[in-house]
């Protein structure tokens, strides 16, 4: 994201939150109000207590009016994160003790006469005394209280405006929204708005994200972005837009170890493109995909596997028990998995994972190969299940622009006969392998077919597929026919299935 501010602009104010900065297109503008709005826990404070942080190691003196906690709450949240608040300024306007006597009570003048001019008085004194570059005003719904009247209220708010923008401050404004659920008037005076969300789904932990809702003589990056209220402070996740990462990039073909696999491939899978592996449950994706990642970290390319629905020692086991020793990768780190856990992670945050793996941001080389296993854990991690094509599409192109071979494991409904699929992502994948299972000669089988392939050749066979001690891809099953419902005619010899003279 690029800013339009002109060349001879001071540099833009960091919010000491690297994503924040990004969806901001680089940081505020300096010497303007901004409003920072959202119901109590959102994590206002922790992000206004960061900008001010981030001020004093840019050696920009700070100061944080609080209208609502005191100074000893203000700290204890700075040591909950492991920060320390020596160096800022923090005024505590506070109501003491004395409030409570009744003597101590207006009642010749009302609380807007005097309060509020004293209150206005002393923020704008140890702003001047400390020459503050970045202040905060924590919150404005006592401000508003103190004004009485809407039009007392905006003035005020247009007077602290002038007097800062005069003093080269930058100010953050924080609201709590117990007011006003949208304070339309107050975000008309605002340079720029910052929204903060606090979601509590029926199940699983809650989510938050944020939101520009506008940012004068600015480019930024628009929508909802997830982010993370944990101890250190909010980690937000930009959105992923895919048209900011395109390159070009020479394609090379992903040849597995399983002999016949490529040949129904033609040739193997293409780097940048993704391939979807659908069928019933136990019918063998995640051991072709895996059986990939594994080839892949042979050639010297690393690979990344997120499991939604499998232990990662169970896995591991499964692995061996098909031939394919994972520990090696693993200590090398040439193979990562990732275990997920769809209630407690966000689509956005599993975004910026996978981002990491594959920009090499995470401490590792590049991965060059994605196992998601399964979309079916991806699916119940979206809060709201009509945006996951949109942000897998995202994702998707986002990885093919990188030159990364993604595997998309979809368990469908049923085991025999007619499937159904959780979510329509055919026409998403570049690739999509089918998995079934068949009755023959009184055993239950598999068979694997390519269905389709945008890049190159494929061959339309049907195969049988054997998971007994290694993966094993057999003829094709021209004999048979029906084998896709589930309940094929024998219309040939026996002796092309695999094994068939043990039966």
């Amino acid at each position: 994201m690029t800013s339009t501010e002109p060349p001879n602009a001071p540099p833009l104010s960091s919010t000491g939150v690297s994503g924040l900065d990004d969806v901001l297109g680089g940081g505020l503008t300096p010497y303007r109000l901004y409003l920072v709005e959202g119901n109590p826990g959102s994590g206002k404070t922790t992000l206004a207590l960061q900008y001010l942080l981030e001020g004093l190691r840019r050696r920009e003196r700070g100061v944080y009016v609080t209208l609502s906690e005191t100074e000893h709450e203000l700290r204890a949240i700075a040591a909950s994160h492991g920060w320390s608040l020596d160096g800022l300024e923090i005024v505590e306007l506070v109501a003491g003790e004395q409030e409570l006597e009744p003597d101590n009570q207006y009642t010749m003048f009302q609380p807007a006469e005097v309060q509020l001019g004293e209150t206005t008085r002393t923020i704008l004194a140890q702003v001047e005394r400390v020459r503050a570059k970045r202040v905060v005003i924590d919150s404005l719904s006592e401000l508003r209280l103190l004004a009485q009247s809407p039009l007392r209220y905006r003035r005020q708010i247009l007077a602290l405006k002038q007097f800062f923008t005069g003093r080269e401050c930058t100010v953050l404004l924080l609201d709590d929204r117990t007011s006003e659920a949208d304070d339309l008037q107050l975000q008309s005076i605002a340079h720029g708005v910052i929204s903060l969300e606090h979601l509590s789904p029926e199940y699983g932990a809650e989510r938050r994200r944020l939101r520009v809702m506008k940012l004068r003589g600015q480019r930024f990056r628009g929508g909802f972005h997830d982010f993370n209220l944990a101890t250190g402070g909010l980690e937000v996740f930009p959105r992923l837009v895919a048209a900011e990462h395109a390159e070009l990039r020479e394609r090379s073909a992903l040849r597995g170890d399983v002999a016949g696999l490529d040949e129904m491939l033609g040739g193997g899978i293409e780097l940048g493109t993704s391939s979807l592996l659908v069928g019933p449950a136990g019918s063998g994706k995640s051991s072709v995909a895996i059986s990939y990642a594994v080839s892949a970290a042979n050639q010297g390319m690393r690979a990344a596997l997120f499991i939604f629905d499998e232990r990662f020692e169970v896995l591991i086991r499964r692995a061996e028990g098909l031939g394919l020793d994972l520990r090696p990768h693993l200590d090398s780190g040439l193979l990562t998995i990732q275990q997920v856990d769809p209630a407690e992670l966000s689509p956005g945050e599993l975004g910026h994972i996978v981002r990491a793996a594959v920009e090499g941001t995470d401490g590792r080389p590049p991965a060059r190969v994605i196992v998601i296993d399964s979309l079916n854990g991806y699916l119940h991690a979206m809060p709201e299940e009509r945006f996951l094509t949109v942000q897998l599409h995202e994702l998707l192109t986002f990885l093919g622009h990188k030159g990364v071979a993604t595997f998309l494991v979809l368990a469908q409904h049923g085991m025999i006969g007619q499937m159904q699929s959780p979510i329509d992502t055919t026409y998403l994948a570049d690739t999509v392998i089918l998995f079934r299972y068949f009755e023959a000669a009184g055993l239950i089988r598999q068979a694997i077919s390519v269905v389709k392939k945008r890049s190159g050749k494929h061959e339309r066979a049907i195969r049988e597929l054997r998971l007994d001690g290694r993966i094993v891809v057999g003829e094709p099953l021209t004999g048979f026919q029906g084998v896709l419902t589930g309940t094929p005619v024998y219309k040939g010899e026996s002796g092309m299935l695999m094994g068939s003279n043990d039966a």
